[in-house]
């Protein structure tokens, strides 16, 4: 059996910590069912990560960078249109093929709005830089156009919704949201 670097045992508590908190939230779950699902104790998971809150924003982090770079990719060298069609099509497709990837980012936002309403503002200034790098991103391939940017989130955060409740892609409130996703199946579980 080959020992894995600590580098590698953290980036394994990301994954393990995205798919927990996905499905259980940071509430919800707790850090021995991520240290399990790692393969590791619980004393070592800390010795990684020195808290609970750590591990949650370390995912979170990474949640935000992996959608970054799928827009990134998809809109290398486009602008405008083409560049909104590329970048809907690719966040369809990581939609259906990484689920844990949309339910952290619900999870991400949920926990923002319990955490501040208990003054605790650690978790809502990370979320919030992220957003905004996520903006930016998405931003130039649009043409610097606040309105495009705006509808472009926007619809993101509304088909975000429409999957996370579980609305099948038939179902008639796809209608008109990004029909060629929809028409390829993407939007399926």
């Amino acid at each position: 059996m080959v020992r894995m670097s600590a580098e590698e045992r953290r980036e394994s508590v990301i994954r393990a910590a995205t798919a927990e908190f996905a499905r259980g939230g940071y509430y919800g779950t707790s850090t021995e069912v991520i240290a399990k699902r790692v393969g590791v104790s619980q004393p070592y998971l800390f010795r990684l990560f020195p808290s609970k809150k750590a591990i949650f924003l370390a995912a979170a982090e990474r949640c935000v960078e992996d959608t970054i770079r799928t827009f990134e990719e998809a809109s290398e060298g486009l602008e405008g249109e083409e560049a909104l069609h590329a970048m809907a099509n690719a966040y369809t497709k990581v939609i259906a093929e990484r689920p844990e990837r949309l339910m952290m980012q619900m999870q991400m936002f949920v926990t923002v709005a319990a955490a501040e309403e208990a003054g605790e503002h650690e978790f809502g200034e990370s979320v919030r830089a992220g957003w905004m790098r996520l903006w930016d991103t998405v931003h130039l391939p649009l043409g610097a156009d606040v309105k495009e940017t705006t509808t472009f989130l926007a619809y993101g955060m509304l088909i975000n919704c429409l999957v996370a409740m579980g609305f099948p892609p038939e179902h008639r409130v796809w209608e008109g949201l990004y029909p060629s996703a929809r028409e390829k199946g993407r939007l399926e579980k």
